[in-house]
């Protein structure tokens, strides 16, 4: 059994909106339907849960009912932080009373683009190490400074990867290292993959894409309409 839990839990300050950033219609679709819908449709995921901010479950709810969500089984309210969000949504899968091998695959509600080539990659990795995370190369090069204004050291870029999402691990594994975090002290892991490392895991990269793209400010939105545009075409040259 394979469920993803989708984090909307953010605000979105640096969109500079009204309302947050998972929530924008986009071409008459909020992001967070674009996400939704990337998993409703491949067949290998069996369920979806959304993390949101607390005056937002009802809303998820009822776009998943006019927009055909029939997969989603809960919608939680989020944490103070990333990682208690995250948290929020392992317990409701957990809840769920599902099997303490299945699959918890956590992914961005903000990365709307994600491919099924990207899900398929992370599962394979998954199944045959026990968790996945997606990554991309790093191909620019890389300055190292603590000061925004200049630097005079790179950091060679062939041995820096870039996180995207989505994260894979089993449900056993996911509450055993929130269980831990607990008993020690951690409290502000940016994502799950830092999370494991910071607990002495090993973790293993799964191939992602520069299209699964995380809408961050009004520029990214801007790169999903266009990626969008881009697949709609390709779509109607196959009719």
């Amino acid at each position: 059994m394979t469920i993803v839990v989708l984090i909307a839990g953010g605000t979105g300050a640096r969109m500079g909106q009204n309302i947050p950033k998972q929530f924008l219609n986009v071409q008459d679709k909020p992001v967070i339907v674009y996400t939704m819908e990337r998993f409703q449709r491949n067949p290998e995921i069996d369920g979806i849960v959304v993390v949101t901010l607390p005056n937002w479950t009802e809303f998820v709810w009822a776009y998943a009912k006019q927009f055909g969500i029939s997969k989603l089984k809960s919608v939680v309210p989020g944490g103070a932080v990333g990682q208690e969000s995250i948290k929020n949504g392992i317990n409701a899968v957990a809840e769920l009373e599902c099997p303490p091998d299945t699959a918890v695959m956590i992914h961005d509600g903000i990365r709307p683009m994600i491919g099924d080539d990207v899900i398929a990659e992370n599962l394979a990795v998954y199944r045959a190490k026990g968790n996945a995370v997606t990554c991309i190369p790093c191909v620019e090069v890389m300055y190292y400074s603590k000061d925004p204004a200049f630097s005079n050291k790179t950091v060679p870029r062939n041995e820096l990867w870039r996180t995207q999402t989505p994260q894979t691990f089993s449900l056993e594994k996911l509450l055993w290292a929130h269980g831990e975090a607990a008993k020690r002290g951690i409290t502000n892991a940016t994502a799950t993959c830092s999370l494991m490392t910071e607990l002495g895991e090993t973790v293993y990269f799964s191939k992602g894409s520069e299209k699964n793209v995380k809408l961050t400010t009004m520029d990214d939105i801007d790169i999903f309409k266009a990626l969008l545009s881009a697949e709609k075409s390709a779509w109607d040259q196959r009719k």
